[in-house]
């Protein structure tokens, strides 16, 4: 189903003024899509009330979709909304009163130490420059935290200098520094020359054919193999996870919660608070190991 111009004007001020990546401009469009093919021309996407939002949401729920994707499609809907109230197109926000979807509180998955160590050991096996990708891949973001669209946009001679930190665009175009590690810049300086020895890119992680970066999905098919290599279930590993992981491992040796926002780039602490969990799990560990009343 097709969208009105008023929702097109929508995804272009996304684009324009908080820099939306072309996914998340693709997601908003397809759940614009789904609420409009509900509608099914009984009225306009732009003119809908609360009425026909509260029995969308029921639909979706009737249909088995998850609390999640509910969220999302609300959350997305709301922001439609509100657009539209502030550009004056329309006197209220029909989805700002419904209520979201009661998720359900997941822990991030994360890998142990043993487990990324384990990871390294069957990249660094790999022959040739797909074992190289993978061997930088993996200790980037191990060691940075950096999410997979950040790692994959570094340009060729990305940590190629004696800075003690990169800096990096996130989303919304937002910066941030994040130190580097001497095992990442050299990784880094393996796979560069060996790209360069071969057809010169634009990008530290080169596509086939050198002139754009590896996409997510090719990144992520290696990944599968080198943790096929590494014993551990593909599963339960994506470049999220190694985030995950390192976000996890931090706090367990005790960095602080603020820290870690920043090198996340989270832009609301709520967001980091997700590994609260393992700040539990240590002082636990701590009570057992050292209150009188533990022995």
């Amino acid at each position: 189903m097709t969208i009105d111009s008023q929702a097109e004007a929508f995804l272009e001020m996304l684009a324009a003024e908080r820099g939306a990546a072309g996914n998340t401009l693709a997601a908003y469009r397809a759940d614009l899509e789904g609420f409009a093919a509900f509608l099914g021309g009984r009225c306009a996407l732009h003119m809908a009330d609360s009425v026909s939002l509260s029995a969308y949401l029921a639909s979706l729920s009737d249909a088995g979709m998850s609390a999640r994707t509910q969220a999302r499609r609300l959350s997305a809907l709301r922001q439609f909304y509100l657009f539209l109230l502030r550009e004056g197109l329309r006197a209220d926000n029909p989805a700002a009163e419904l209520a979201m979807p009661r998720l359900p509180k997941a822990l991030p998955k994360y890998l142990s130490e043993s487990e990324v160590d384990a990871l390294l050991q069957a990249a660094r096996e790999m022959k040739g420059v797909p074992g190289l990708k993978m061997v930088a891949g993996l200790e980037i973001l191990y060691s940075t935290g950096l999410r997979v669209s950040e790692l994959l946009a570094l340009p060729a001679q990305a940590l190629s200098t004696d800075a003690a930190v990169l800096l990096v665009k996130g989303k919304g175009g937002k910066e941030r520094m994040i130190p580097l590690s001497d095992t990442a810049k050299a990784a880094a300086g393996e796979l560069r020359a060996a790209v360069k020895a071969g057809r010169p890119a634009r990008h530290l992680f080169p596509g086939r054919d050198g002139h754009k970066a590896m996409t997510r999905q090719g990144f992520a098919l290696l990944l599968k193999q080198v943790a096929l290599k590494a014993g551990i279930d593909p599963a339960r590993l994506s470049p999220h996870v190694l985030r995950h992981s390192f976000a996890s491992h931090l706090l367990a040796r005790g960095a602080d919660l603020r820290s870690l926002q920043k090198l996340l780039g989270h832009s609301d602490i709520s967001t980091t608070e997700i590994y609260t969990h393992v700040l539990v799990e240590r002082l636990e560990k701590l009570v057992r190991a050292n209150h009188p009343l533990a022995r």
